[in-house]
């Protein structure tokens, strides 16, 4: 899943205001950072010099409808273990406590041991307030999807396997040269010399383009984590859906591994496949200190997005960094999946009120999930309180 350098790009697979769908249209990193994990509930804090500005200050939400819940009415909290949230609410306070309204509780979260699961639990219910999200019609029920980060080998040199590109953002272009479709982009030359790393599959870098950032295990041993930084501006169109008319693939075949699949059986159609999208991603190299394995990549908040803990939200519905209770089912299946989650990112087909991108993580396991995951949902936002 989610870099705005420009205004007219909402995209969340990417560094947002820091630096500069799942999977097919839903079908919907060994570097010179530490990588040694963080402690549960400990805040993920980028300290090098220079690596990123402040934190920008969470926009408050323009048009919500909220109804005041109690904890009973929340299924499936007294189940949950939030550690891990945990650890995603530490992060996002450090954009929120710029806001008055959560100064008192990001600082009281300062004393509860991360490991304490009950702790944990007993401060939400002690300082928050659940509201459940309504949607404009009244209804409280909405579409949870899913994303991920894939992970991709390349090499910053052209050789071998290594023929695919990733381009960089070129300066010097005319916003007519810069937009055009992907197919004429790749076969005119305009974007000769901008290439940023070459990858070893043009499907797998195609699931890089839909989720807009990732991480690239490079042939010398580092890893370079890679984010958005630009689009040719044109609409997503679905090549999962182009398999599926033409009868290539059937609807138990659209996956991340069908979709592999059918591309090593007919190498020959691969570019005609990807060419059915006209959209086109411009990518950036992240610092050294975010390509961290142990990190996930930076959503709109601007902190690391955590597996399983983070969502993706409309801002203009629910407060980004604000924690939020899910309850949806696991995909393709009926098992519930209710937990605490956290608003940390956007995109740019998330929007309503009850409608949520849940961030599996990075890797094949994950984008797996991720692809397949389109179900119904609940929202509940948990606001802080009076006392």
């Amino acid at each position: 899943m989610l870099c705005r350098l420009s205004p007219s790009i909402p995209l969340r697979r990417v560094c947002a205001a820091l630096l500069g769908l799942g999977a097919l249209g839903m079908l919907g990193a060994c570097s010179t950072a530490s990588t040694t994990s963080p402690q549960p509930g400990t805040p993920v804090v980028i300290s090098s010099p220079g690596a990123a500005p402040s934190l920008p200050v969470p926009p408050d939400p323009q048009h919500t409808r909220l109804e005041a819940s109690d904890w009973h009415g929340l299924p499936g909290w007294s189940q949950d273990n939030a550690l891990s949230a945990w650890s995603a609410f530490r992060s996002s306070c450090l954009a929120l406590v710029r806001k008055s309204n959560w100064q008192r509780v990001c600082k009281s979260s300062e004393t509860i041991d991360p490991l304490d699961s009950r702790a944990i639990q007993r401060f939400f219910e002690t300082n928050f307030v659940p509201y459940a999200v309504v949607n404009d019609d009244g209804s409280t029920t909405g579409t949870i999807t899913g994303y991920y980060e894939p992970i991709l080998r390349g090499s910053r040199t052209r050789h071998g396997p290594y023929q695919v590109p990733l381009h960089r953002l070129p300066t010097g272009l005319s916003k007519a040269q810069l937009t055009q479709p992907r197919a004429t982009l790749l076969g005119s030359g305009v974007l000769k010399g901008h290439e940023l790393v070459w990858v070893d599959d043009p499907v797998e870098a195609a699931y890089l383009q839909i989720q807009g950032s990732g991480l690239i295990e490079l042939d010398d041993g580092t890893v370079m984590r890679v984010g958005f930084a630009g689009t040719n501006e044109r609409a997503f169109n679905s090549f999962s859906r182009w398999l599926l008319d033409r009868r290539q693939i059937t609807p138990a075949q659209a996956t991340m591994p069908g979709i592999r699949t059918w591309a090593k059986s007919h190498p020959q159609q691969v570019e005609q496949m990807l060419n059915v999208n006209p959209r086109y991603i411009y990518f950036r190299e992240l610092p050294p200190e975010f390509a961290d394995p142990q990190l996930g990549p930076i959503g709109a908040l601007g902190v690391p997005l955590t597996a399983e803990r983070s969502i993706a939200v409309d801002p203009s519905k629910i407060p980004l960094g604000a924690p939020v209770f899910l309850s949806t089912t696991r995909p393709y299946s009926s098992e519930p999946l209710q937990r605490l989650m956290v608003a940390q990112d956007t995109g740019s087909a998330i929007k309503g009120a009850v409608r949520a991108d849940f961030f599996w993580g990075r890797g094949d396991t994950a984008g797996e999930s991720a692809g397949r995951m389109k179900q119904n949902g609940q929202l509940w936002v948990l606001m802080p309180n009076a006392r």
